[in-house]
């Protein structure tokens, strides 16, 4: 038996890149998958679908608690349920990778509102569903980066320090109510957010003396989905290949 059958889930920023193959790799363990992104994800849907899975497909920005809500309600209609939150929408781009001293207010709160709010404001719309069913599972998507500092990306670094502290706040909230919330921090992981390649340049250290690939980090959503980490809650997860304990 598929270790997600039965389950519904929202993967957030999924019509491409990490986001897409988390969505895939939870659809092949028997989830059913919601897809959301700004873009639109159909692409990442119909091969869901060619693979036998279930799967729907929604444009959202997760920065809009509108929207978010809209996703959630077609979930909810789709699935009957919403069991899994996948929070891995993010924005880097040259906004997100400027210096401190280069990025301005509008630039700041952008970065903070997509990377920061759009977890908080996914989480804000599903704990209804998630309450009436007596419990699910968040998994939101944070960053090496929010670990330690950079000599750029001060935006983003810092809005993913504020994703591993949410992870942290709600887990002990939503606990006793049966909901279990934890985070991976993953390490330059495939091609960078928001770009289709990986440069050639890209230079990654780390203990596994390999680049990460994607499915490196979709293998742990789907277990910390799964009944598998039952009894793990409010913790970091980093699939990094060792990078965080070799830093220098």
């Amino acid at each position: 038996m598929a270790r997600l059958e039965g389950t519904s889930a929202i993967v957030t920023g999924a019509a491409q890149g990490i986001g897409a193959t988390y969505a895939r790799a939870l659809a092949a363990d028997g989830a059913r998958v919601s897809v959301c992104d700004l873009d639109p994800p159909d692409t990442v849907v119909q091969a869901i679908q060619a693979a036998g899975g279930e799967a729907i497909g929604r444009i959202c920005d997760v920065s809009n608690p509108e929207a978010v809500s809209a996703l959630v309600r077609a979930t909810e209609q789709a699935f009957g349920g919403v069991q899994v939150l996948v929070n891995n929408a993010a924005l880097f781009g040259k906004i997100a990778r400027k210096p401190f001293a280069e990025i301005d207010s509008d630039e700041w709160d952008r970065v903070m509102a997509v990377n920061t709010r759009g977890p908080c404001e996914c989480v804000k719309a599903v704990l209804p569903v998630m309450r009436r069913q007596g419990y699910g599972k968040i998994i939101n998507i944070a960053s090496t980066s929010g670990h330690w500092g950079r000599k750029e990306a001060t935006a983003y670094t810092t809005a993913k320090a504020g994703v591993l502290n949410l992870t942290r706040s709600i887990a002990v909230q939503l606990a006793p109510e049966g909901i279990r919330v934890n985070s991976i921090s993953p390490n330059r992981i495939g091609s960078p957010v928001g770009q289709q390649e990986v440069p050639e340049n890209r230079f990654v250290k780390n203990l596994a003396g390999r680049r990460g690939v994607p499915m490196d980090i979709a293998k742990a959503a789907v277990f910390l989905a799964s009944d598998e980490s039952e009894f793990i809650y409010a913790v970091d997860l980093p699939v990094d290949g060792g990078a965080l304990a070799i830093r220098d």
